[in-house]
């Protein structure tokens, strides 16, 4: 198994993600409109989220 390092740019972007109302409420609520949109965004489309995964090691919607 490959291991990446994380980067101060890793932890700045997913620190953002930390913030993001958006992946907050779906990181609480775990249902919803902000749950789905946060899970099928975060697959390579948003930097942070993807961040987000390399630094915690669980996915941006995962609480």
């Amino acid at each position: 198994m490959a291991t990446t390092s994380v980067t101060d740019e890793d932890r700045k972007k997913a620190q953002r993600c930390v913030e993001c109302p958006v992946c907050k409420q779906a990181r609480k609520q775990q249902s919803g409109f902000a749950f789905w949109f946060v899970k099928n965004i975060e697959n390579g489309i948003c930097p942070y989220c993807t961040a987000y995964e390399k630094v915690y090691g669980k996915k941006a919607h995962e609480a």
